[in-house]
């Protein structure tokens, strides 16, 4: 074998054992995640909590403000102490508390505050939302669920139409990699999960399929901003922590972006407390 049929040779094994490892990741990680948004309540409120301070923390070292303990000490302290409130039904305390997360952050940063500020948003509103969407009895977990397979959907539809079909780039500049095949075809997919849902009598053909394909395209636009946001700070991944798949930000920028447009939209509908009634009943 020449040099040169080796690069291509060894770049397709690469690519190979990469898949693999997101698959065996994926096949442990979703179950759990469907498992603990299934049980609702203190544990996936833990659960979000925790996401939500494994964002911030990696925010903060994309943009260079990982070294500065009292940024992240007061923004993982708020996050805690606004997750353990929305776990007890507190969302007004939540809130109360959040703000004054954002003002510490805001107080002890150093020249990158507009930055840190963002991170903490980012994660904020993350935690928030999705504790929201859940927190209806009756529909709060079809609606997490429904917010959850359409971005993976989008993700899964997106690669594989991506690697397979290929052609031009959707925005070659902030993220090469990814073609107009793939996001088409990610959203394609999220449709018929709309689709899935509707035929299971979870609530109407033609608003599901609406909501699909705007939580598809936000979850799409999600991944786009935090690969902006990498790109600016010359970072590729946000950490390695999940195999095969980088950080808690490489795996959740599109879930972030679709849940918190949804818990808007619910929250519209349907008040505080019947979010999730507010996306699947019409």
């Amino acid at each position: 074998m020449t040099e040169g049929e080796a690069a291509p040779a060894a770049a397709a094994e690469k690519g190979s054992r990469n898949l693999m490892m997101r698959v065996l990741a994926a096949l442990v990680l979703a179950p759990a995640a469907i498992a603990i948004a299934y049980a609702g309540g203190f544990l996936w409120a833990a659960l979000v909590t925790l996401a939500a301070i494994g964002l911030y923390v990696e925010w903060l070292m994309i943009v260079g403000a990982g070294r500065e303990p009292r940024v992240i000490a007061s923004g993982a302290a708020a996050l805690a102490i606004g997750g353990i409130c929305l776990a007890w039904g507190r969302i007004d305390t939540a809130l109360v508390v959040l703000v004054v997360g954002l003002v510490a952050v805001a107080l002890l940063s150093g020249e990158r505050r507009l930055w840190t500020m963002t991170g903490f948003l980012y994660a904020a509103a993350a935690e928030l939302a999705s504790v929201l969407v859940r927190l209806d009895p009756v529909k709060g977990f079809a609606a997490l669920m429904l917010v959850l397979l359409v971005v993976w959907a989008s993700d899964i539809g997106g690669y594989f139409a991506g690697r397979g079909i290929g052609g031009p780039k959707l925005w070659p500049r902030v993220s090469p990699k990814k073609t107009w095949a793939g996001a088409i075809g990610g959203f394609a997919l999220s449709l018929g999960v709309a689709g899935g849902f509707a035929a299971f009598g979870y609530g109407q053909a033609g608003p599901l399929l609406l909501l699909a394909a705007v939580l598809s395209i936000a979850s799409q636009l999600g991944d786009l901003f935090e690969s902006a946001v990498k790109r600016r700070f010359g970072v590729k991944d946000s950490s390695h922590i999940i195999p095969g798949h980088g950080g808690l930000m490489d795996r959740l920028d599109g879930f972030v972006a679709a849940i918190v447009l949804a818990a808007i939209f619910g929250l519209l509908r349907g008040g505080a407390d019947g979010v999730g009634r507010g996306l699947m009943v019409w």
